[in-house]
């Protein structure tokens, strides 16, 4: 299938409020039909009032879905513009209240009872979807937001894409996204992008993948981490990959200090990098795998005491590593690993020629994009998997590449996953030490502390080494879809049958039907305490 651009507006999309003409705010005579509004004492209305007119004859007022107020031009971009900051309507309301009554300035009272007033007509309507970059039309076709200062957007169905003049879904802009240039058909873009990494054909179809279905809003994109040591480019490889679906004056970041700095972040971009991550801590860790499938943070409302409102997140996420041990069994199962290799010497560029060569073919480059884009939704509601993998939705997606352009990205994407969940476990010694404790025993159960006492500690303990009974039990959980990935099951459902009825850790190799009834018993780890205590379960 190849997909073509059309100049005919998508889905007969009208532009709303081209036919309403827009009263200027600083025409001279609304100006002075302004002042000449006064009340019974000869008065003219107090600056709010007038500031809250002229809000209304310029803007419609809404309310997202997380219970943020946004201003919308009636004449203009479908854009959601926050009512304060430095961005927003109030900055421009008191702009051209200057202009509108010379000699007459907005105090800032005036300005909060205006917002106060105009963020109530915002909750009084019903909450309205606000995406950032990417989002969904009623049609179900992709919408992508340009970036610019005009509100072009493009829309991407299974028929093709087209690139509108206005957005039909409602979009928020943030300091941290820049412009994208409008894409153009060239037969040649992939290559051209191909041209521009350290990769080699397989990896860079599952890139291509990975950068189509990051235009999909409403499923889990895996975190593409680009691994390699020093010289293989792929700080500059993630780079590119972020701005190519959603650009950004500061694609690389540095990993957030906590889940306050990490919620501004994602609050402000659909794609971002982390870069040169050497170790990942538990709650970044857990962070990440749920803005993979949906993050939710509470927080308080602004200008408010005891409002919160609800942050969710999905995002797409790329990130640069050298060792893959850095990441947790969880997270692992959730990344698409890209292994780069070392760039010769006579090969390297500088930073300098990559991004001017990357600004050139960038059009070309979303052109083919869009095109695979077009190419993947035409085929995906038909397209079926024999057995669903952790990350289903983008399995399907690509599969749906495979099947359209003729690639075997699903099948190196799944070998690639087993690879990932090895280097993950090389990477703990805790999870070495459980699967060195099962293959000795072949069935192990007992408490989370006898689990302690039955591994071997190394002399120098990791900080991830559990120090207690707790820690352990709640490390073998979060480690547990690695060691399933080798075939080591972890169950805890049983209890002991003594008056304390501890919890039990079961850790065995997963069923074979040869070997299950020649597996050796394990030795007691409960003495014998008489009738009144009961017994541990059988190995």
């Amino acid at each position: 299938m190849t997909a073509t651009r059309s100049e005919k507006p998508v889905n007969g999309h009208a532009h709303p409020g081209k036919s309403r003409a827009l009263v200027d705010p600083t025409d001279p005579t609304r100006s002075a039909s302004r002042r000449s509004t006064r009340g019974d004492d000869g008065k003219p209305p107090p600056a709010a009032a007038r500031i809250v007119d002229m809000a209304r004859e310029q803007y419609r007022f809404v309310t997202s879905t997380d219970g943020r107020p946004y201003a919308v031009a009636l004449d203009g971009p479908n854009i959601a513009l926050p009512l304060r900051g430095k961005a927003g309507v109030r900055q421009r309301l008191a702009r051209q209240f200057a202009d509108a009554y010379p000699g007459e300035v907005a105090s800032q009272s005036a300005l909060a009872d205006a917002m106060t007033v105009l963020e109530g007509i915002a909750e009084d309507t019903d909450p309205v979807p606000v995406h950032l970059r990417v989002g969904r039309d009623p049609s179900g076709a992709v919408v992508v937001d340009l970036g610019s200062t005009d509100g072009r957007a493009v829309v991407v169905s299974g028929l093709g894409w087209d690139v509108v003049d206005r957005a039909p879904v409602l979009f928020r802009r943030s300091g941290a996204m820049a412009p994208m240039p409008p894409p153009v058909l060239d037969g040649d873009g992939l290559a051209k992008l191909h041209a521009l990494l350290n990769m080699d054909q397989p990896t860079f179809r599952q890139l291509v993948a990975w950068l189509v279905a990051g235009w999909i809003p409403d499923i889990p994109h895996p975190v593409l981490v680009c691994k390699g040591e020093q010289g293989t480019g792929k700080s500059k490889a993630a780079e590119m990959a972020v701005n190519v679906i959603d650009p950004s004056p500061a694609a690389r970041r540095s990993p957030p200090r906590d889940e306050k700095a990490w919620s501004r972040q994602a609050f402000s971009s659909w794609a971002l990098c982390l870069d040169n991550v050497s170790t990942i801590p538990p709650w970044l860790s857990d962070t990440l795998c749920k803005a993979v499938t949906g993050d939710g943070v509470v927080d308080r409302a602004l200008y408010t005491d005891d409002d919160v409102v609800v942050l969710t997140f999905r995002r797409v996420l790329a990130m640069t590593t050298i060792d893959a041990g850095a990441l947790a069994g969880d997270l692992a199962e959730r990344v698409l690993m890209l292994d780069l290799q070392l760039i010769d010497s006579e090969r390297r560029r500088s930073e300098e020629e990559l991004d001017a060569t990357f600004a050139a073919v960038r059009p070309a480059v979303l052109g083919a994009l869009f095109d695979v884009l077009a190419c993947v939704l035409a085929v995906l509601p038909s397209v079926r998997l024999e057995s669903m993998p952790r990350m289903a939705d983008f399995a399907r997606v690509l599969a749906a590449v495979d099947q359209s352009q003729g690639w075997n990205t699903l099948g190196d994407y799944l070998a690639t996953s087993a690879n990932v969940a090895t280097d993950a476990m090389e990477g703990d010694l805790f999870a070495m030490a459980i699967a060195h404790l099962v293959d000795q025993v072949g069935t192990w159960q007992g408490t989370a502390g006898q689990l302690l006492e039955a591994l071997p500690a190394p002399l120098v303990r990791p900080p991830n080494w559990p120090k207690d009974a707790t820690r352990a039990s709640g490390r073998v959980k979060r480690l547990a879809p690695l060691l399933r990935s080798i075939g080591i099951t972890v169950d805890d459902t049983q209890r002991s049958r003594d008056r304390h009825r501890h919890r039990l850790l079961t850790l065995s190799h997963a069923p074979d039907e040869e070997e299950s009834a020649s597996a050796p018993d394990q030795a007691a780890l409960w003495p014998d305490t008489g009738p009144d205590r009961g017994q541990r379960d059988p190995a």
